[in-house]
């Protein structure tokens, strides 16, 4: 039962992680200077901020889950 509830939310950790957008590019930018507001700070609104608190929240799960599952066994 909870390796079906670890697999159904490990899937939807990688679905939401794929949604999110891409600050690796971003991040990328360090080396060449391009990016001048990199590190200023930015709220999440909207959509953005729902992506990144289910992910944290799928996140967890799936630690707990994992951890369980690990202790069980």
């Amino acid at each position: 039962m909870l390796e079906t509830i670890l697999l159904v939310v490990s899937i939807l950790l990688i679905g939401i992680v794929l949604l999110q957008s891409n600050k690796a590019s971003d991040s990328g930018q360090i080396i060449s200077g391009g990016n001048a507001t990199l590190f200023q700070k930015q709220k999440e609104r909207g959509v953005e901020l729902l992506i990144t608190r289910i992910t944290v929240v799928l996140g967890i799960a799936f630690f707990v889950i994992s951890l369980i599952l690990f202790l069980n066994s």
